[in-house]
């Protein structure tokens, strides 16, 4: 990671968040830095959807360059369902498959146009990313499946289905 140039940090930490946000700045301003590789939905989730990016990798500016990736499971699953499967497990599967084969589309580059917001910018990305794949677009975070759903959330959730009975 340090010949490499990563930027970490902890996701929790509000001023880590500024200063990362600084960091990416300086990076893709400078023009003899090779391009930072984002994964936006900052998980991964069964190879079927797209889930909700976060919208910091979007806020920075610059030009993104969206690339879809999708794994064909027909040699072996390169997916960890955790509710299924203990990690040792996992390994043993992913270690014994025939083949692990990953698509991967490289996307015409994309630019935040003037009157979109970031999320707005993120969605069309993710809409891209997903038509590509052959994925459906899904508006929830995907780090719900380790943390309860919001109270606030499963209101807005009924109040919609209220509307329509």
């Amino acid at each position: 990671m340090q010949t490499s140039q990563h930027v970490l940090f902890e996701r929790s930490e509000m001023k880590d968040r500024h200063l990362v946000r600084k960091k990416i700045q300086e990076h893709i301003a400078d023009k003899a830095k090779l391009p930072i590789l984002i994964f936006p939905e900052g998980t991964c989730i069964n190879n079927t959807s797209v889930m909700m990016f976060k919208k910091g990798s979007f806020e920075v500016g610059g030009t993104i360059h969206p690339v879809a990736i999708k794994y064909d499971s027909r040699f072996g699953d390169a997916f960890w369902d955790s509710t299924k499967y203990s990690m040792l497990t996992y390994i043993f599967n992913l270690l014994t498959s025939w083949a692990v084969v990953c698509n991967v589309w490289y996307l015409p580059p994309m630019v935040k146009e003037e009157e979109e917001d970031t999320v707005q910018f993120a969605n069309r990305v993710k809409a891209v990313i997903a038509a590509q794949g052959g994925m459906s677009v899904l508006p929830w975070d995907g780090g719900l499946k380790r943390k309860k759903v919001k109270e606030s959330f499963k209101e807005e959730q009924q109040k919609k289905y209220c509307q329509i009975l």
